[in-house]
């Protein structure tokens, strides 16, 4: 499942126009070979709330925001969540999972209109019955302000950190720690 800021790079390698939204460049080439490679078996949005501009200048009352799908961002909106279908086909997915690791934000969480996507990863994920390693400075922020802190298995704010371990790299820190 890729949603949240990651979610624009993935869909701009599809070919689709992403308006204003978030966009890392230099991982083009990267997705295009990712989505070659899953197949259908990465989940990307089929819907987003987009602003009609930034949130965090504006202010989040005074975008106009609406829900489109995700071949359709007007070319001077930005994605700020997920929508309404991309929330229950993420939910679906994570509904017989054993083990989920989630990395990031749906959507703008800090603003409650744009915390709809993060909201509703949190409740499927607490209703899942599943493990659940948050991992990530905003997704612990995300899930305590939501008040679903409680209800996953475990909490870890090295995002970046929490990713390497799965990945099987060593950390500097934890290597340090076996030495001794």
């Amino acid at each position: 499942i890729i949603g949240g800021g990651m979610a624009y790079t993935f869909l701009k390698a599809q070919g689709k126009e992403i308006g204003q939204s978030l966009l890392d460049g230099d991982s083009l080439d990267f997705c295009v070979k990712t989505l070659a490679e899953s197949g259908d078996r990465l989940l990307l949005p089929v819907d987003v709330v987009v602003a009609s501009g930034n949130p965090f200048d504006l202010g989040p009352d005074a975008v106009e925001a609406q829900v489109v799908p995700v071949d359709a961002i007007p070319a001077d909106w930005q994605g700020v969540d997920i929508g309404p279908e991309t929330r229950k086909k993420f939910a679906a997915a994570v509904a017989g999972a054993g083990t989920v690791v989630w990395n990031g934000p749906m959507g703008i969480f800090e603003f409650a209109r744009f915390a709809e996507g993060t909201r509703a990863m949190a409740e499927a994920l607490a209703a899942s019955g599943a493990v659940t390693i948050v991992g990530g400075g905003d997704s612990a922020a995300a899930v305590e302000q939501l008040g679903f802190a409680d209800k996953m298995t475990h909490i870890s704010t090295g995002g970046g950190a929490s990713l390497e371990f799965l990945e099987g790299r060593t950390l500097p820190g934890v290597a340090a720690l076996q030495k001794k």
